[in-house]
């Protein structure tokens, strides 16, 4: 929610604050009728002190967070003092776990209080001094012997087991990250890790249930979120990201990184095959102080090659955990890296499975600056504080996933 100083009466906002290695985007939406939001606001700062998700500089991230703010107030018109924000990085893991509970009434009927102490109980697992769980999100549950409850609420019964993610992240990390946006003058409400936004604001009940994995590729991290009979079975985040690109174009080009992103986002391909051998790019079109002529689709290469590095390392990933070939929903491939041509082309060879290019939907007003795949996270940290404010728990009750996140950040509200 925010605070709005020049009207008479407390109006109703839900802003995301994505502070990424990259860029800096703030998104405000306001509740419309039929329990819909409209983007009211949008804000854009490339000040930002961070490196593969992680503040290395706690002013420049200041002062960033400041700028994004600044210009998302001058969009909508009002004054912002709360924002969910997100948490990135390699520091980040799951796991699962399960916790079990006897049901407290007489008459065996589960309550809240039941599922929440089971989720609770979930909890009891070792966890190294320097990690903090952020989320507990139950996957199932079991009643008695009934398995593959989604929602035990009045249900009758014994026991109650939860099977649960445990998603936990670095306790050092996450302080830093919440004293740059104390500082910037921004309460944080809840803080969500950034694949998990990203799906929020990408996928449909659908693509959930049958099956799917998002790929959330930023600038220096590479997130994924696995989703499978509505549930989240897993998530991970990869420290490479599309900067990895640049800066190989750079290598390859003998230019600078500033030359070669710019070569990047205009002739930049993923997938080599699809490009003639004889065209070519000059450098001094791009910048009159460089000089040199390269191939399309050498530039090509140099970009698929280290996609496809990503790709493999997710790859794995999901080979470990089974869910290679059992995605039906396919490949949803979201954030800045997704814009670059041909990725989707690349991602079916190297997957196997369908894939398309996740963006924000399902929205009004400022669609036109929101459908974008790198606002994916911003608009996704916005819909979950939506959620959460009008009483959309979902399945698999996501919204005690995300009041969870309150009493690690209960240290930095005034």
């Amino acid at each position: 929610m925010v605070s709005i100083k020049n009207m008479a009466k407390k109006e109703e906002f839900f802003v995301g604050l994505d502070i990424g290695s990259n860029k800096i985007c703030v998104v405000v939406g306001q509740p419309e009728e039929g329990d819909t939001v409209k983007v009211i606001g949008v804000g854009t700062s490339h000040v930002t002190g961070l490196r593969k998700g992680v503040v290395t500089e706690i002013e420049e991230t200041v002062s960033g967070i400041s700028e994004a703010i600044e210009l998302a107030e001058r969009s909508c018109g009002f004054t912002l003092d709360h924002a969910n924000a997100n948490i990135n990085g390699g520091h980040i893991h799951s796991t699962v776990s399960r916790g079990v509970v006897a049901v407290g009434r007489a008459d065996q009927e589960i309550t809240k209080n039941d599922l929440n102490r089971a989720e609770e109980a979930a909890q009891a697992i070792q966890v190294p001094p320097n990690k903090e769980i952020i989320h507990v999100i139950p996957r199932q549950f079991v009643i008695d012997n009934q398995e593959g409850v989604k929602d035990p609420l009045g249900m009758t019964g014994v026991r109650v087991e939860v099977e649960a993610l445990i998603v936990t992240l670095s306790q050092q990390v996450q302080k830093t990250l919440g004293k740059c946006v104390i500082q910037a003058g921004i309460k944080i409400d809840d803080l969500i890790v950034s694949p998990l936004a990203s799906a929020k604001a990408v996928l449909d009940k659908k693509h959930k249930e049958l099956g799917c994995a998002v790929i959330d590729i930023g600038a220096e991290t590479t997130g994924l979120a696995i989703f499978e009979e509505d549930s989240l079975l897993y998530t991970n985040v990869f420290p490479i990201g599309a900067s990895s690109v640049t800066n190989d174009i750079a290598i390859g080009l003998r230019t600078s990184v500033d030359v070669a992103e710019k070569v990047k986002i205009k002739y930049g391909n993923a997938y080599h095959k699809d490009i003639p051998e004889k065209e070519k790019v000059d450098l001094s079109v791009i910048d009159i102080k460089e000089e040199g002529v390269f191939s399309k689709r050498h530039i090509a290469e140099i970009s698929e090659a280290r996609m496809e590095e990503i790709f493999k390392i997710v790859r794995d990933d999901l080979k470990r955990l089974k869910k290679d070939v059992l995605l039906p929903a396919g490949i949803i491939l979201t954030g800045g890296g997704a814009k670059l041509e041909g990725i989707d082309v690349l991602a079916k060879d190297c997957f196997k499975l369908p894939v398309e290019i996740g963006k924000p939907h399902s929205l009004n007003g400022l669609t036109d600056k929101v459908y974008d795949p790198t606002m994916s996270t911003s608009v996704g940290l916005m819909l979950y504080a939506f959620e959460e404010r009008i009483g959309f728990s979902g399945s698999n009750r996501t919204g005690d996933m995300i009041s969870k996140v309150r009493g690690i950040f209960k240290t930095f509200l005034p």
